[in-house]
Parts: C-alpha cells; sequence; structure tokens
C-alpha cells in the first residue's frame, strides 16, 4: 500500500512523521512524496496557534481535493484536542489517542505485508529524535501540555538504538526533540546530561543538536557538556516575553533579570554561541509599556535569531478567559516590530561570525549552478559555489561575506570537521 506522509508545525511533528515512515516500511509498504500516488493520506496535525489549526484545516481540504480516491487521515494535537472540528471535513478520518503514533499501521487498519528490503531513502542530512513527549509545566496560554499529556519519556536504550542506526544510514546530525528535552529522565532518574553524554560516548555521531530547551534547565553544569565540540553550539530558549509582569501572567518560571544571568554564563562558557528563541505578543493584558519593555530586553540580548508569534487564545487553556485580551490589530502591529528587531538581531550575528571559520553541514548541492547550502553547527546558513559534491559532508568553511537573504558565503578552509 502507498502512503503519503505530511506534518506541520514542530520538529517533534517532523520527528514523529520520520518514525512513521520506519513503521510503514517495516511493515512492507511504500512511502510515497506526491499525494496522488497514495492509498492513504496521513497528516500530523499542531493546533499551537490558531493559525496553525487553519492550516491544517486547508492541507486537509488541498488532499482530499489533490486525490479524492484516498484515503486521507489526521493525527497529532489538533485531532487530539477537537476531533470533531476535523472529523466535520468530509473524506478526513481522525486517530487520536495515546497509543496511535507508536502503533501506527494497526491504528491504521491495514494489514502488515513482507519487510521492505531496500534501505531508507532520506531526504535530509539530519534526523529528528523524539526523546520525551508531554509537559507537566503550566504555562497558562499553552494548549500543548493538554493535547500531549504528562511528561513521558523515552527508555534510554532505546534512544540509543535509533540512533545507531541512524548513524550506520549515514545521518550526520542528530535532533534531540520532545515538548520539553530539558524534562528528560525524570520519570526515569535520568537527566538531559546523562542522555547527551550517552549519545556523544557512541562515537559514531558527527553532529549533536538540542533543540528548544527551557530556561530553568540551563544549569551550569549542563554548559560543561559543550567541552565537547560534536554539540552544536546552538541554544533555543524560549523566552516568551521581555516584561517581567507579562511572564508572571504568563506563569513562566523566571524573571527577564535571571534570564539574562543564564545567556550571560552561556555566552562566557561556548565561544560563537547561537541563541535562539520565541517571543509572544499581544498577551492578555500586555499594555504599550509593557511591549515597549518586552522589545527593549529583546534588543538587549542579542538573540541570533526570534521567532515572532501572536498571542492566540486557545479553548481549555486559563489565558483564554483572563481578561483584557489585545486585539488583532494591535497583536499584529507588535508583531511587525519585534520581527523588524529580529531581522537587524539576525544580520548583526551573522557579521559577528565573518572572518572566523565553522564546521558546515552541507545539506543540498545542485550540479546545474554548483550552488551548496548548508548550516554551520550555530546555525548560520552558508551558501557557496562548488564543483565538487557536498552534500551529507561537514567540511571547514571560513565566512567572508553576508549574501541577501539570511546568508552568508565563505570559502572551504581545506579539510573536514573530526569528530
Amino acid at each position: 500500500m502507498n502512503i503519503y506522509l505530511e506534518s506541520i508545525g514542530c520538529k517533534l511533528n517532523q520527528s514523529e512523521i520520520d518514525g512513521v515512515v520506519q513503521c510503514a516500511r517495516h511493515a512492507g509498504h511504500r512511502v510515497v512524496y506526491d499525494p496522488v500516488e497514495a492509498d492513504i493520506c496521513l497528516f500530523n496535525s499542531c493546533a499551537v496557534t490558531g493559525i496553525a489549526a487553519k492550516k491544517t484545516r486547508q492541507a486537509l481540504r488541498r488532499l482530499v481535493r489533490q486525490n479524492p480516491a484516498a484515503e486521507v487521515v489526521v493525527m497529532g494535537c489538533y485531532g487530539e484536542l477537537w476531533p470533531e472540528q476535523l472529523s466535520d471535513i468530509a473524506g478526513v478520518r481522525v486517530l487520536a489517542g495515546p497509543d496511535v503514533k507508536g502503533n501506527i499501521v494497526p491504528a491504521l487498519g491495514i494489514p502488515a505485508e513482507s519487510a521492505l528490503e531496500e534501505p531508507l531513502a532520506r531526504r535530509r542530512t539530519r534526523a529528528f529524535v523524539k526523546v520525551q513527549d508531554g509537559c507537566n509545566n503550566h504555562c497558562t496560554y499553552c494548549v500543548v501540555r493538554i493535547a500531549r499529556g504528562r511528561e513521558r519519556s523515552r527508555p534510554l536504550d532505546e534512544i540509543l538504538r535509533e540512533i545507531e542506526q541512524l548513524a550506520g544510514e549515514g545521518v550526520q546530525e542528530i535532533v534531540l526533540t520532545g515538548v520539553h528535552v530539558g524534562a528528560y529522565g525524570h520519570d526515569l532518574g535520568l537527566d538531559l546530561i546523562g542522555l547527551a553524554r550517552a549519545i556523544l560516548d557512541l562515537g559514531n555521531v558527527p553532529r549533536l543538536r538540542l533543540s528548544s530547551i527551557e530556561p530553568w534547565h540551563l544549569q551550569a553544569r549542563f554548559l560543561d557538556l559543550w567541552d565537547d565540540r560534536r554539540l552544536c553550539r546552538h541554544l533555543h530558549l524560549p523566552l516568551q516575553s521581555g516584561c517581567d509582569a507579562t511572564l508572571r501572567r504568563m506563569g513562566r518560571r523566571y524573571t527577564t533579570e535571571e534570564f539574562g544571568m543564564l545567556v550571560a554564563q552561556a555566552r562566557a562558557r561556548i565561544p560563537d554561541l547561537a541563541i535562539t528563541t520565541d517571543v509572544m505578543v499581544g498577551f492578555p493584558g500586555e499594555t504599550d509599556a509593557e511591549f515597549a519593555e518586552s522589545l527593549r530586553f529583546v534588543e538587549c540580548m542579542e538573540f541570533s535569531r526570534l521567532h515572532v508569534f501572536r498571542y492566540s487564545r486557545r479553548p481549555g487553556t486559563v489565558a483564554a478567559s483572563l481578561p483584557d485580551q489585545v486585539s488583532g490589530e494591535i497583536s499584529s502591529r507588535r508583531s511587525n516590530l519585534m520581527q523588524e528587531c529580529g531581522a537587524i538581531l539576525d544580520r548583526r550575528f551573522r557579521k559577528s561570525v565573518l572572518g572566523k571559520t565553522f564546521p558546515v553541514l552541507w545539506e543540498t548541492w545542485d550540479p546545474a549552478t554548483s550552488c551548496c547550502s548548508g548550516l554551520t553547527d550555530n546555525y548560520v546558513r552558508v551558501v557557496i559555489e562548488s564543483d565538487e559534491n557536498l552534500h551529507n559532508q561537514i567540511r571547514m568553511v571560513r565566512l567572508t561575506h553576508l549574501k541577501d537573504g539570511d546568508a552568508v558565503s565563505g570559502e572551504l578552509a581545506g579539510g573536514s570537521e573530526l569528530i
């Protein structure tokens, strides 16, 4: 049976789709990359914001139009929270429940066939590995913890086996993902530090990247991990707001002063560290003065990249019932201002790395243009011209100048990054 897979939202959703690929192929089914060729179109949904929910509905309707003969199936957060909203779309079946993603083939109701013997063809040079699910925090705006439930960590040996398999297939970078990665192992008597060390001790992973980590998990001993240069010099620390009053209403567990101290400690310990973040605008009760305070703090932190999003009222959350909801017009204006700040900070960080040499994992190579594109370990997009196919190699590059958009250019420095 031919199965088409599509996902929206976070890296965790992408990791789950990768897992579905493995399960489907192990059960003897073929994964296709065009929905027109599919018997089943499976969509992993997102509901973290109203925009993500809208995109999910639009995608499902598109799949139904593209292949009316296929069964269109949806799983993920939207389906867990409001299945009736999706089952109302003609031709769509909703899969929900705690065991669906780990047992996708039985959940789809299709019989297993002989496992495919050919190796899995990967389109990416990195792989997202899910290490945990769920969240025990109580951020007042977040619907994901309702959809995903309480924290649950994967066993260490299971994660290591998956990573060894991925390394054997030639994957150069492992990205650890989860709803709350920093909480890994709390239910198993383990922690993220031990997990990262165990992965690095395998000796066959050229690069390891951590996805989003809540600031309160960035302890001094955590920074010791970066003594190993295979750990990417990139931290995504969700700020959400640069105003203490807003943070309190959000239920966040730090002040801006504490956040700033953590960032300073990390930068002092890890040279050329990139710190990216999430910033929300238009949270209930956010006044013009609070937004201005948040914007000033973001500017002072000099993040390398911002993910800016407008507050979205999600049913079932505490924030949905808070007074002083901010209008869409005001939220949109604040979002534009914050994104303008992000563009300035992004360019400033890219200028700061010029003249330095970094390992780059090359993701694409176009023989027609000799153009190669890849990422440094600290998350800078690099584009160069090369007659050599550098795809899926890690090579040292001296960064020389900014390019249009969000990239830099450079020249190969001779030699590859050593493990």
